[in-house]
């Protein structure tokens, strides 16, 4: 039973709280309105935020200039080549743009080096390029070299086969045994890939890639074991014509290139790279990602970091 003083006291309480909640509502909702506002700024004021970074560094630099300078190639579809409007598209072109627009909130400030590959390293230790993104797999011999930014693709080996074909599926060829044929680019370890996954096979070197697909085509192989990204890349342009037989094995990162000795640039096309792919700027990775491999990005999930 409530006393009359007990039972004043006690609503008093309640009303305080519930004040309390509302004007805590209240200031929730103000900080997010000045989070906006503060971001909006920082957008505004990069090039003030560039005099923070070390004098030679090249995130200074590049921001001074107003492009990006992006070494890369033109010939290798999904990475980099030209559509049929003669522009320069792909998986590596778009992580250009992706840098483009996280420095200047513009993706098209960006130059774009043609180079082979064997200049992709010698080209970002002589400075000719601020950054090298050329499908370029990382390892420990090439970082004593040149910094990696973060990976932003794992490739692989694939199995490319016919639709039309009674054995087009990795369990078919598997249980065809030392029947089963596959072509691949010649390579001093390319029967020993190809016998980690159909150790009875039978593997076919050939000198260049397009002999190992026209191989394939001819049906003296049952199917041809080239790139992942290759094999999402044609199989989604030419359902009718190649199948991704559904096996991947041997992952290999591809990263970016970039000068040794400069904390901040290495730190800001991590930065981007990441926001880009599991932040809340992946508009630009996740169609390009789609368009180039045929398949949906995997759902990222607010709250334990994935990345």
């Amino acid at each position: 039973m409530y006393l009359k003083g007990e039972h004043n006291h006690e609503k008093e309480v309640a009303m305080n709280d519930t004040s309390k909640r509302r004007d805590f509502l209240k200031l929730g909702m103000a900080g997010l309105a000045t989070a906006g506002v503060i971001g909006a700024a920082a957008s505004v004021d990069v090039q003030k935020a560039a005099a923070q970074a070390a004098p030679d560094s090249l995130l200074r630099t590049v921001l001074e200039r107003g492009k990006l300078i992006v070494g890369t190639g033109s010939t290798n579809a999904p990475w980099h080549f030209e559509n049929d409007a003669g522009e320069l598209v792909g998986m590596d072109i778009t992580m250009g743009h992706i840098l483009a627009k996280g420095l200047f909130d513009d993706p098209t400030k960006i130059e774009f080096v043609m180079q082979d590959p064997a200049q992709r390293i010698p080209n970002v230790t002589t400075n000719k390029v601020d950054i090298t993104i050329q499908f370029m797999t990382m390892t420990a011999q090439r970082s004593q070299l040149i910094n990696f930014s973060r990976p932003y693709y794992v490739e692989g080996v694939a199995l490319l086969t016919l639709p039309s074909a009674e054995n087009k599926t990795f369990d078919k060829l598997l249980a065809g045994g030392s029947a089963t044929r596959i072509s691949i680019l010649q390579n001093v370890d390319a029967e020993q890939n190809v016998h980690l996954v159909l150790p009875q096979s039978q593997v076919m070197q050939i000198d260049t890639q397009a002999n190992v697909l026209q191989a394939l085509e001819s049906k003296r192989v049952d199917a041809a074991a080239v790139d992942l990204s290759t094999v999402r890349w044609l199989a989604s342009r030419n359902p009718d014509k190649y199948f991704d037989a559904g096996k991947s094995w041997f992952s290999m990162l591809y990263g970016a290139a970039l000068r040794q000795g400069d904390p901040d640039w290495l730190a800001f096309v991590n930065t981007a790279f990441a926001t880009a792919m599991f932040g809340h700027e992946t508009a630009l990775y996740d169609a390009a990602f789609k368009d180039y491999f045929g398949l949906e990005p995997p759902a990222r999930h607010p709250g334990f970091p994935v990345i």
